[in-house]
């Protein structure tokens, strides 16, 4: 490990001895931030695979209502039908904290008109089936949980990107810095030894002269 180029004086290994103490807290406050990111990346995740598991099989439950809706229903009232929004949609995007890392915060709420079972639809209601309307009612339950999945999933990247970062620094100053100061505090240590041990020995001859 290549040390660092400076003056081997008592007051630079002072400073370095300092550097050193300072390195060593930084490396264990960082590796347990990292410990403590990756339990929690962990934790989300796992939340992560249960929604989109969940959304999922949901899209998929929704689509075969649309296709069976549509079945009942003349295409072009079908085509009429849904292309109108069914209810007005309003999220509340903002922010909170996983370890130091801004994540995405969204909530979501929505304003119904006509309903069907407590969700609008955008027909009269003797235009359509009841298929129609359960499909509605599905996708309409299904939007928050796809927006809950983007959030979760952001925040999964996000935190995945943060604890990449957070382990180049641990490796950065486990690997290089400690090392390096190391080296440098033991090559100034033993120059000053050296110069110690010289001046001892001049010292002596002066005397033996004397």
């Amino acid at each position: 490990m290549a040390r660092l180029n400076v003056n081997p004086t008592r007051m630079e290994l002072k400073k370095l001895k300092a550097r050193l103490s300072t390195a060593v807290r930084g490396h264990k406050l960082l590796k347990d931030k990292s410990d403590e990111m990756i339990r929690r990346f962990s934790v989300i995740i796992r939340e992560d695979k249960r929604l989109r598991e969940e959304v999922e099989e949901e899209i998929a439950t929704t689509l075969k209502r649309f296709s069976l809706a549509r079945s009942f229903t003349p295409p072009y009232a079908a085509e009429a039908a849904f292309s109108v929004p069914a209810a007005a949609m309003e999220t509340d995007c903002g922010t909170e904290s996983i370890m130091g890392v801004d994540v995405p915060k969204i909530s979501v709420s929505g304003q119904n008109a006509k309903t069907a079972g407590g969700v609008s639809v955008p027909y009269a209601f003797p235009e359509m089936t009841g298929e129609a309307d359960e499909a509605v009612k599905a996708a309409y339950t299904l939007l928050p949980k796809m927006i809950l999945l983007a959030q979760t999933e952001k925040a999964v990247r996000m935190l995945a990107n943060e604890i990449e970062r957070n382990k180049r620094r641990v490796n950065a100053l486990e690997y290089v810095m400690i090392p390096q100061l190391n080296e440098t505090i033991k090559y100034i240590k033993d120059k000053l030894d050296e110069n110690e041990r010289a001046s001892i020995v001049r010292l002596m001859k002066v005397k033996s002269k004397a």
